[in-house]
């Protein structure tokens, strides 16, 4: 099957990680396989995969992309933020993180994260249980919702931009995402620099917001590094300032403790990999060492 799936600075990811063969790797946000496949071929003849997503949907697809691995992949449903209990005795060679949201949940209207296809308001990339995101927008009081919005978008019309929200909801609940967007764009005025759609700095907050996506981020990273062997190392994608700055202060922090830091300054895609795929354009890796 097609995956339609471009996976973000995969050779600087894999290079970061040194990967070898006969390792045991972890992929903590695996999205449609693609990091972990490679992950998989270059670990070979014997190196195993740990395979962790909260997103139950994407994860039976890359259960499809590994399966010719067989008992060298292993998957589980959960939060990366859970992978210290999950590894029990275990200690990974290297894990990687890939903190954005996946082509999967982005490509599907009905997931509700992009305002390019009208779908539901979900945004939740664990659709088991939790708030929507028409449930904060419907909900959320006014200075919540803006202080929201600002705080995970950065959006400098946060204020305005939740005055008309709650504006709109008076006549009707909010339900699709081409209903905000709208609502947004109106009250944002211009697009940002670059051509951005003023709807976008609202959009990821709100997914940001719905899916915890910063809570206990920087300690979680210090306590999965501490977990790794010796020697071990990790890498960390990220697609946004404020998901960028935990990762950094976190590395920060562990190199006061011995880790060492493998990246001064953050990998970014090459000007080739962005022609070839769009969503690279923001990304930017880290990478750090555990002391042999």
């Amino acid at each position: 099957m097609g995956y339609g799936h471009l996976p973000v600075l995969l050779e600087p990811a894999l290079e970061a990680l040194a990967v070898r063969p006969g390792g045991f790797y972890v992929d903590g946000t695996v999205g449609l396989g693609g990091h972990a496949a490679e992950l998989l071929r270059r670990s070979a003849p014997s190196g195993t995969l740990l395979g962790v997503d909260r997103d139950a949907e994407t994860l039976a697809r890359a259960g499809e992309r590994l399966g010719e691995f067989g008992p060298r992949a292993r998957l589980l449903h959960a939060d990366w933020r859970d992978l210290p209990a999950l590894l029990g005795e275990e200690r990974p060679h290297g894990v990687l993180l890939d903190l954005g949201v996946s082509s999967a949940q982005l490509d599907n209207a009905e997931r509700g994260f992009s305002f390019r296809g009208d779908g539901p308001l979900d945004m939740r990339m664990d659709r088991s249980g939790g708030a929507t995101a028409a449930d904060v927008v419907n909900r959320l009081p006014e200075d919540e919702l803006a202080d929201l919005i600002y705080r995970y978008g950065e959006e400098r019309a946060s204020r305005r931009i939740a005055r008309a929200i709650v504006k709109a909801r008076q006549k009707a609940h909010l339900r699709t995402t081409g209903e905000l967007a709208g609502v947004v764009r109106s009250a944002a005025g211009r697009p940002r620099g670059g051509g951005l759609d003023p709807a976008t700095l609202t959009f990821q907050a709100l997914r940001i917001y719905v899916n915890r996506e910063l809570d206990g981020l920087g300690e979680a990273l210090a306590a999965i590094a501490r977990r790794l062997a010796p020697g071990g190392r990790m890498a960390v994608i990220a697609f946004h300032s404020l998901e960028d700055r935990e990762v950094k202060n976190a590395f920060r922090d562990l190199a006061r403790e011995g880790f060492a830091l493998l990246t001064r300054k953050p990998a970014r895609p090459s000007g080739e990999e962005v022609a070839r795929n769009p969503r690279a354009r923001s990304a930017r890796l880290r990478a750090l060492e555990r002391a042999a």
